[in-house]
Parts: C-alpha cells; sequence; structure tokens
C-alpha cells in the first residue's frame, strides 16, 4: 500500500487536502502528521477520522529526531508539506517561532525524506523512483505590487514580513535539495484561503463571528488592501492535481482569479451576513471600523494562475461571491465548532480522542 504523509493535516487548508486524500484514494494509506499547536484542530477532520486508510501521528516538525523515526518506521511514498506558522500579526511580536517551524522543520522534512528515499538503494536516482515531495507555499514571498500586474511562477522573491521571509527561505532550501541530491519536488505558491473550518483570526472567519456576537469589524488602515482570494475546497484540489501530474522540479501559482480589496470584501459579507440572518440590509456594516495599520503591510497581492490552468487544467470551481455564500452557510450551520474554537476547547478534543 503506498502510503502519503501530510504535514499540517489537522490546520485549515491541510485539514481540506486530507479529507480530499483520504477519500479519493482508498488504497492509499493517508497519515496526518500535526503538532496540534493553537491552529490545528482535529475536529475538523471527524467525519474521515474512522477510515481505515487514515492515521494521525502527533509530531513537531522542529524536533528532527522524532520526524525521522516516524519517516523510518512508515516508508511514505510522498509527502505533502503544510505545516507552517502562517499568521502575519503573530511573526511581527514572534519571528523566532516562524524561523524554527517554517524553516528548520521545513530542513528536518527534507532531511529525513531524503535518508530514508536515498537508503531505498544504492542509487538515489533509483531510490527517488516513485517519490514526491510536495511543497505548499504563499504568494507573499514575493513581496507587493503596485496598482498593476501580477505574481508568475518567475517573479523574484521579496518577502517583507518575518512570515513571508520564513516562507521564502524553506521554498529555496526545497529547491536546494531537489537541484544538490535530486530529491524530487514540486512547490506550489497558492493566495489567501478562505472557506469552511478557517480559524478566526483570519478576516472572513473574524467578520463572521464578529457579525453573529455584534462585534466591531477591524480593517486595517483604510481598507484598500488587495488580495486574491482562493476557496480553500478548489486548493486541496490543486494540490492533488499538482502532487500527482506537477513536472518534478516545477512550481505552479495557485489563485482564484479574483481580486478583492478589504473594504469590498468586507460589505459585501457584510450584505450576505444580513440577508442569512434576516437583519436590515446596512446593518452589520455599521460594525465596521478602522484600526492602526500594521508594520510591514503589502498593499497588493495578485496571483497569475495561468501556468497551472493551462499545464493540468485546473480552475477554481466558484466565484468569490459563491465561496463567500458556502463559507458563511458553513459558519452558520457549524456554531459549535466556531465556539469550541474560540473557546479553546477544541484543543482538548485530542486528549479526549486518544489519550482516554
Amino acid at each position: 500500500m503506498k502510503t502519503i504523509l501530510i504535514t499540517g493535516g489537522a490546520g485549515f487548508i491541510g485539514s481540506h487536502v486530507v479529507r480530499e486524500f483520504v477519500l479519493k484514494y482508498p488504497e492509499t494509506k493517508i497519515i496526518n502528521l500535526d503538532a496540534l499547536t493553537y491552529a490545528g484542530n482535529l475536529e475538523n477532520l471527524k467525519d474521515i477520522q474512522d477510515l481505515p486508510n487514515y492515521e494521525f501521528i502527533k509530531a513537531d516538525i522542529t524536533d528532527a529526531k522524532h520526524i525521522l523515526d516516524v519517516f523510518e518506521k512508515h516508508q511514505p511514498d510522498g509527502v505533502i508539506h503544510l505545516a507552517a506558522e502562517s499568521h502575519v500579526d503573530r511573526s511581527i511580536t514572534n519571528p523566532l517561532e516562524f524561523v524554527m517551524t517554517n524553516v528548520i522543520g521545513t530542513v528536518n522534512l527534507l532531511n529525513a525524506a531524503k535518508t530514508i528515499w536515498m537508503d531505498a538503494s544504492t542509487s538515489s536516482a533509483q531510490g527517488f523512483e516513485g517519490k514526491r515531495f510536495h511543497h505548499v507555499s504563499t504568494d507573499e514571498v514575493f513581496g507587493a505590487l503596485g496598482n498593476e500586474g501580477f505574481f508568475t511562477e518567475e517573479t523574484s522573491y521579496d518577502p517583507h514580513s518575518p512570515y513571508s521571509a520564513s516562507k521564502a527561505s524553506s521554498d529555496h532550501f526545497v529547491r536546494a535539495y531537489h537541484d544538490t541530491y535530486g530529491l524530487p519536488i514540486v512547490l506550489t505558491n497558492c493566495s489567501n484561503n478562505y472557506g469552511p473550518n478557517h480559524f478566526p483570526e483570519k478576516l472572513i472567519p473574524l467578520c463572521i463571528h464578529n457579525i453573529l456576537n455584534n462585534n466591531p469589524l477591524p480593517i486595517y488602515g483604510d481598507g484598500k488592501y488587495t488580495r486574491d482570494w482562493l476557496f480553500v475546497i478548489d486548493h486541496a484540489k490543486a494540490i492533488d492535481l499538482v502532487f500527482h501530474e506537477g513536472k518534478n522540479g516545477g512550481s505552479y501559482n495557485v489563485g482564484g482569479f479574483n481580486e478583492w480589496k478589504n473594504i469590498d470584501l468586507v460589505k459585501e459579507l457584510c450584505k450576505q451576513m444580513d440577508e442569512k440572518l434576516g437583519r436590515e440590509a446596512g446593518t452589520s456594516e455599521q460594525l465596521i471600523t478602522f484600526v492602526k495599520d500594521r508594520p510591514g503591510h503589502d498593499l497588493r497581492y495578485a496571483i497569475d494562475a495561468t501556468k497551472i490552468n493551462q499545464e493540468l487544467g485546473w480552475k477554481p470551481s466558484v466565484t468569490f461571491e459563491q465561496g463567500l455564500s458556502k463559507t458563511i452557510d458553513w459558519f452558520l450551520e457549524n456554531k459549535e465548532w466556531l465556539a469550541n474554537v474560540t473557546s479553546g476547547d477544541y484543543q482538548n478534543y485530542y486528549n479526549k480522542q486518544y489519550n482516554d
């Protein structure tokens, strides 16, 4: 039985990737390796946790010995690496944590993969046959755009925050292991994700949660920061496609082919929330509050996803308005999940599930 190890599989994007692979490939063993830090939540995977091809391992990618032990025991044929500290604001207050997880953690995984795959035979090329390391990264490594233009796979790296600097560094290490050791790799750089199970420190779930509780909706600066938005389930399908069909050593940008200024996005969210909650139009918009800008805030990101579209046939399945509607519906139908996350109760789920 083939084995694929997915790091960060209890997180927001990771849990959707795990579900996609567990359900789509029942003959493949899917190992979800996660440290269960604040953003990791096994409740995200309650619907598939008992399936025979799924296994959860609690491990921290910064622990090189433990990671090598896991790789030697389970002998994964493929690795999809999503485990990362990912919140820009947190990286500003604690950059070292981001270096440890995003840089050192990635190198630990690369070393473990190289060790077991090269040990698989006397010839490294033969040992790498049928193996793949897929590194999932962000468009923030490219820096900021002006009012025009798009990030392509050829755009030079120009990170501005400790978060994007740590992700840029990890991207460079992944490519270096390909160039130096022949490790079979693919990279994807995605735009801002949104959708079900999103941890409510990020803009969209934070606003949904605050509207439900009639709390202010904090918008940085003048609200004109512009982002490309990608529905997380579409991203999971893109990762599946690149992992299986992407060119060895290649990188692919994954974006939603849409751009929204933060203020316009929040106004659209307010409009949909008022409709779904039966509130008078304009009610939620009154909660919008402009707050002091954060340091190193990039004005605009926009991804050109032409390559993955033309080479692999991927495209988003929903418009932003449709995806936002699905996201709001999920949060309204899963208020218990939201309550558990905002109260911190979700962190007890692992103990209940695995330690009782």
